[in-house]
């Protein structure tokens, strides 16, 4: 045999780092649920080094590239976000088959992400996990709650609780029900407040509100409506930081009851019509698998069960 006839004798051989393994689909699915590739190789219990050749091998063998890779880390190209149903359609086949093997009993499996804003995520929802994690055991989740980020037509999350209406994408919109906001600052504050102050409700005050960036949020725009142009004494990117400058008694904010409450913060007005509702967004290609109806109906549950203090109904 000629040198050439060899070469040509080769074609359509695969080698190692051409032949399709479908075990690669859960690194796959790894990296793209976790965004870098230490946080995969943590949850497959492999080495960093085994994870990006196994990442290599399966881009060989469908010779497409499923990530970009950047400072942040992987983010998933049109095809590899095309590719997940798929590769989740293999990993749901997975647990299945393993299930038949050991007799099991059936359950659901899997991975959900779940994006929702940090006040629900820290407030409402991880105090309930416990439990979640007792009736689906083989069920793991993860919160996002970088929310303006989280596309869900492009698959950033599974599922959505959140209280801006999504108006674009391929998703499936409900509403839960409503959330409460109300004016409140702590009573150390109010005992401290000059009397001209007290006579001239607000008009002194301090108060706490959001960033430039976050100026669509209704409280944010009842703060600029009622201070008219006046600075506010702290602007913050997150409820948490509010909740905290509202405790260490540095000014007033437009709070969830059902957070300020708690905390032992004082209602000055319950009624300034910041409420909102909740919507419950699913990706409609995920609207009937298992897992994902796992979270929606714990999270529907979860806001039926807090309506009234939700709404600040005490």
């Amino acid at each position: 045999m000629t040198k050439k006839d060899n070469q040509f004798s080769s074609i359509g051989k695969p080698n190692d780092s051409s032949r399709l393994n479908w075990d690669d689909a859960k690194v796959f699915l790894a990296i793209a649920r976790d965004g870098t590739l230490s946080g995969a190789s943590k949850s497959l219990n492999l080495g960093i080094a085994t994870t990006s050749r196994r990442l290599e091998r399966i881009e060989n063998a469908l010779r497409i590239r499923l990530f970009t890779r950047d400072q942040q880390g992987f983010k998933l190209t049109d095809e590899g976000t095309a590719l997940i149903p798929h590769a989740e359609a293999l990993e749901q086949a997975g647990y299945a088959f393993s299930s038949a093997v050991g007799n099991q009993q059936e359950s659901v499996m899997g991975h959900v992400r779940l994006a929702t804003a940090q006040g629900l995520a820290d407030h409402l929802i991880i105090p309930e996990l416990p439990l979640l994690a007792e009736s689906h055991p083989n069920l793991t989740l993860e919160v996002v709650t970088s929310v303006p980020t989280v596309n869900l037509h492009r698959r950033d999350a599974d599922l959505a609780l959140r209280m801006v209406r999504p108006e674009r994408g391929n998703v499936s919109i409900r509403r839960l029900g409503y959330l409460g906001f109300g004016l409140y600052a702590s009573k150390t504050y109010l005992d401290r407040r000059p009397r001209e102050n007290r006579r001239n409700f607000l008009e002194h005050d301090d108060f706490i509100g959001w960033s430039e960036a976050l100026q669509h949020l209704p409280a944010a725009q009842w703060i600029e409506r009622t201070l008219r142009g006046k600075p506010c004494r702290l602007t913050t990117t997150n409820l948490s930081a509010q909740v905290s400058a509202v405790r260490s008694n540095l000014g007033i904010a437009v709070l969830p009851h059902f957070i300020a409450q708690p905390q032992g913060l004082v209602c000055l007005d319950a009624d300034i019509g910041c409420d909102q509702p909740i919507w419950l967004a699913i990706h409609s290609d995920l609207a009937h698998s298992r897992r994902v109806r796992a979270i929606a109906d714990f999270l529907t549950a979860l806001v039926e069960k807090h309506r009234v203090v939700l709404q600040g109904q005490f």
